[in-house]
């Protein structure tokens, strides 16, 4: 690379990925294959429209990846294409959101989701984001008791406010969700039911978490996290659907029509591409291991900590984060964020439900399994981590050398060379 600035610029940061422990669940390490396909060529190419209907020549090959992506995305999740259509050109998990509302929810009708500080994303609903204000958000909360879902209060709730969508999906939420009885809701109000399984997506591909596509309308999902992809989106829509009758509305033609040209332009061929390699890898027999492992370190995490005597919201987790009540020693999510960086332990700030402190600075950190996984720790290296988070913010130590020590066991196998 001839731009020296910048080489500098990656090497550090490819530097500190290898020489941290990175434990926010909404990343992971993707493999030297889906960065080839990321970084190839193919970002050379226009290719505005679908697989056969372009608005640009030379789109031959561009179209049999598209359609390639699209055959693995349907194969990794068990679903037969008379049945689904997938889309795979959304750029990135809120647009893949924003283009499900646009396609089924007239505007300002009303849209139900997790509340953001219980576990939502600003996309289901928040005030801050287009999707308040362009419909009304009617949100739903966890059981303040149990901090869990409680589907009886979402029923009277949808029955009261008989949104046209209910979003079920979450980004901070550790426990198995029950599709089957958000279906039952959402058929009781005549709503669609959208699942937003971004984050869970590696855990329903590789069998070790309930799969929502045996009930839901819509299903959207970004690709990056524990599916270990590139930034990039997938929606799923169902071609026969009960509430879709109701309506009158052809799911996939509505969805497709959203994505364009109603909120982009020319899909990102590349990155579509890349795609196809992270459903091509999410489909070989070690996926499973990966991502049976992924919940097994999130478990052993989670009572390492509950041990060193800080509380776990919910009790622990199904899935492949955690969220700790820091609060209740005294230490806020910013500072715990804080210190924790400083000594390479990298987590982010996180509400927890019903707290009483400020999104800027709340009462919990958010801790996930996937990158560990990916570096090959395993319960052994789960325990370390939690010894050395609880050394840094209850005893006030220096473990970066720890860290490092730790990190190098586990390399990456990026190289700076031949990325930059």
């Amino acid at each position: 690379m001839k731009d020296t600035k910048l080489f500098t610029l990656v090497k550090k940061e490819i530097d500190r990925q290898n020489e941290s422990i990175n434990l926010i669940p909404s990343e992971n390490f993707v493999s030297e294959d889906v960065l080839k396909a990321l970084g190839s060529p193919l970002t050379n190419k226009y290719a505005e429209g679908y697989s056969d209907h372009r608005y640009y020549g030379g789109n031959e090959y561009i179209d049999q990846i598209e359609n390639l992506a699209k055959e693995r995305a349907l194969k990794v999740f068990k679903l037969k294409e008379k049945d689904w259509h997938v889309n795979v050109q959304a750029y990135s998990g809120s647009p893949a959101n924003l283009a499900v509302y646009l396609g089924l929810v007239p505007i300002t009708e009303k849209i139900m989701g997790l509340q953001l500080d219980m576990g939502g994303h600003l996309t289901h609903g928040h005030k801050v984001s287009i999707t308040a204000k362009v419909w009304q958000s009617v949100p739903y909360k966890l059981d303040k008791k149990t901090e869990r879902l409680n589907y009886e209060e979402i029923r009277e709730q949808a029955k009261k406010e008989k949104p046209r969508i209910i979003v079920a999906g979450f980004t901070a939420y550790p426990r198995k969700v029950d599709w089957k009885k958000f279906r039952e809701i959402a058929d009781e109000v005549g709503a669609f039911l959208l699942v937003d399984m971004s984050h869970i997506a590696g855990l329903i591909a590789g069998g070790v978490y309930p799969s929502p596509f045996p009930y839901a309308d819509v299903v959207t999902t970004t690709t990056h996290k524990t599916l270990r992809g590139p930034r990039s989106a997938l929606i799923f829509a169902r071609r026969d659907s009960k509430i879709a009758k109701h309506y009158n509305t052809d799911i996939p033609k509505a969805i497709d029509k959203a994505v364009f040209p109603g909120l982009q332009g020319g899909p990102h061929a590349n990155q579509i591409a890349s795609v196809a390699t992270t459903l091509f890898e999410a489909m070989q027999p070690s996926f499973k291991a990966y991502a049976k492992q992924i919940v097994k370190n999130a478990q052993t995490l989670s009572d390492s900590l509950k041990k060193d005597g800080w509380r776990v919201v919910s009790g622990g987790t199904d899935s492949h984060l955690l969220l700790v009540d820091v609060a209740g020693k005294g230490i806020g999510g910013k500072e715990a964020s804080d210190r924790l960086e400083k000594n390479g332990i990298i987590v982010n700030k996180n509400t927890i439900p019903y707290d009483s402190r400020s999104p800027v600075d709340p009462s919990g950190i958010r801790l996930g399994t996937p990158s560990l996984t990916s570096r090959g720790m395993k319960e052994k290296e789960m325990k370390v981590v939690a010894s050395l988070i609880s050394q840094v913010l209850l005893e006030n130590r220096d473990v970066k050398k720890e860290v490092i020590r730790l990190a190098k066991k586990f390399p990456l196998r990026y190289q700076t060379k031949r990325y930059v």
